[in-house]
């Protein structure tokens, strides 16, 4: 799995959608004896799941002196831990001060390496047409984003390695899915098409990717990576897979990227805005640089893996995971009633 000898790994924000399936990965790959050894830092508790396979550490982002000597003995800080939502105050204790603490803890230990998993929501708000890494003016607006680009900032100036996706997907998931079907639910039209291209990435393939970066030999420093499947889809294929997943009838016609700005259905959601952006403007950056660097790519087609999560979301999001998926073929009032 490596060509680093045994590392030492200290793994936050593990139980989280990305982090249990690093951590996971990490603990499962390969021979037993060349494993690397796990430190889990856990604000509560941890899964029966890694019960022999990690050393657990007790310890909160939030509390500096819960840190202390956490990164003793370690090579590389695996920094997947982040507060998505919640005031500026609570973002900026988890996302920037919690950051500082551990990179503070980090550097006291001699820690070699650091990767953070990222976001490119920490870019200004616009049409992205496929960007490498360092083309786009930063400017976040929410107070998640915001204070996750000040963590991205001290990480990248420790030297450490930022890896930014776009759109993740997958069995977990509680954020682009259900966006998706309720972005279906409010407006069940196609805006202009659904051509708009955007990056996404399965749950999976984001986490072999961050394991993969924990063992290598050498990253980069003080750097961004992209991540995302090589080519970016098509905004009607992501909907279509959703409309799939979860029984809903595709959209009926179209309208304009403008017409839906100012959608009757959206009056009064302050998030309509940012939403419709995300989901039907193009949003696709360039990640070849990503897949050079470790020589892996996603198998499969993003139908198929996007397809594999669909008991995940059909459960999260009320529907009956036990009837077989047969595509958007209900009628709209009992998709309406069931989203």
């Amino acid at each position: 799995m490596s060509d680093m000898a045994v590392p030492r790994i200290l793994i936050t924000g593990g139980t989280g959608f990305v982090g249990a399936r690093v951590a996971e990965f990490l603990a499962s790959d390969g021979p037993r004896a060349d494993r690397p050894a796990l430190r889990l830092l856990a604000h509560r508790s941890w899964p029966d799941a890694l019960a022999g396979r990690a050393e657990v550490r007790t310890g909160s982002l939030t509390d500096p002196a819960s840190l202390r000597g956490v990164c003793d003995g370690v090579d590389t800080v695996l920094h997947l831990a982040s507060q998505v939502g919640g005031g500026p105050e609570e973002c900026r204790a988890v996302n920037d001060a919690g950051t500082g603490a551990l990179l503070a803890e980090a550097k006291h230990a001699g820690v070699r390496r650091i990767v953070q998993l990222g976001t490119t929501a920490v870019y200004r708000d616009g049409r992205h047409l496929g960007p490498g890494e360092g083309e786009l003016e930063v400017g976040p607006t929410s107070a998640t984003s915001v204070s996750r680009l000040a963590g991205e900032q001290r990480v990248l100036a420790a030297g450490g390695l930022v890896v930014r996706p776009h759109l993740v997907y997958g069995p977990g998931d509680v954020w682009v899915g259900p966006a998706l079907a309720e972005f279906l639910t409010v407006l069940p039209h196609w805006v202009d098409g659904g051509r708009a291209l955007m990056s996404v990435i399965g749950v999976e393939d984001l986490a072999r990717v961050l394991a993969a970066l924990a063992v290598r030999a050498s990253v980069p420093r003080g750097a961004v990576l992209h991540a995302g499947r090589p080519a970016p889809v098509r905004a009607r294929e992501l909907i279509t897979a959703t409309a799939r997943a979860l029984d809903l009838p595709l959209p009926a016609g179209e309208v304009t990227y403008e017409q839906a700005r100012g959608w009757h259905g959206a009056q009064g959601d302050p998030g309509w805005h940012r939403r419709l952006s995300l989901l039907a403007m193009d949003h696709w950056y360039d990640t070849s640089r990503l897949w050079r660097l470790l020589g892996i790519a996603p198998g499969g087609s993003f139908a198929a893996d996007f397809a594999a999560g669909a008991d995940w979301y059909r459960a999260r999001l009320g529907a009956d995971p036990s009837v077989p998926v047969s595509g958007p073929t209900r009628t709209a009032a009992r998709a309406r009633s069931s989203a």
